[in-house]
């Protein structure tokens, strides 16, 4: 049986008098790993900030395991497991790396089991146990995109959302990046993924949406989208 955890009833959103989202619904079952791919300004970010509660310029609908969370503060909606991997990491470079990571684990949820999420983060993430007491302003792109989602699992998420991980990355990182999803997912979160690298996302996605121009354009199994003559054409070029 399908358990549902994410749902998105006609979502509209709105910068001043320009509508974003346009009529948009989408869900994310238990387990799985949903892509959203689209160009720039499609409104990729807006959808996830508007889960995280970040943008309230919106209407529609937003339920999380059947609760609904579209009038929730963001820190109400952290407090129910769903947790974002923000876009451009935004560490605090002037803590250390350990610093930045504990403070993913402000919530109540999460607060009082901190130090075993501390551990599970440095059992998958290795180099942020060895870079524990480095400040995180001088780190490379890639470990501190590795840091950010560090961060994201301290706050022992049920649903983890990244936006665009792979921004600003050499490919062999993007690489390494979409492996610790594949594993994050394998050990039994559910993830949420907003990309523009959309090869190595719709070959890691269980499913996947296309948005253009803030509406849902298509939908279906990653592999099926990634093999679209549609996908093809508009975002590889081929």
């Amino acid at each position: 049986m399908v358990n549902r955890m994410l749902k998105l009833s006609n979502v509209n959103s709105y910068y001043g008098e320009v509508q974003v989202l346009k009529d948009l619904s989408m869900e994310v079952n238990q387990g799985e790993i949903v892509t959203l791919i689209g160009a720039n300004a499609a409104g990729k970010s807006t959808l996830i900030s508007c889960i995280s509660r970040t943008v309230t310029s919106f209407d529609g609908e937003i339920e999380f395991e059947g609760t609904r969370i579209d009038r929730l503060r963001p820190d109400q909606v952290v407090d129910h497991g769903l947790i974002q991997v923000p876009e451009g990491r935004l560490l605090f470079p002037k803590l250390t790396v350990r610093e930045n990571l504990e403070l993913g684990a402000y919530s109540k949820r999460s607060r009082s089991n901190r130090k075993e999420r501390l551990e599970y983060v440095y059992n998958i993430l290795p180099k942020m146990k060895e870079r524990a007491n480095q400040m995180a302003g001088s780190l490379s792109g890639g470990e501190a995109q590795m840091c950010a989602i560090g961060r994201g699992l301290m706050a022992d998420p049920k649903l983890l959302m990244f936006d665009e991980p792979s921004l600003g990355l050499a490919p062999i990182v993007v690489l390494e990046i979409m492996e610790l999803i594949k594993r994050i997912r394998n050990e039994g979160m559910t993830v949420l993924l907003v990309e523009q690298n959309v090869r190595q996302s719709l070959k890691l996605a269980d499913r996947a949406y296309v948005i253009e121009n803030g509406r849902i354009l298509m939908e279906g199994n990653g592999r099926d989208l990634l093999n679209s003559n549609e996908v093809k054409k508009a975002y590889l070029g081929i």
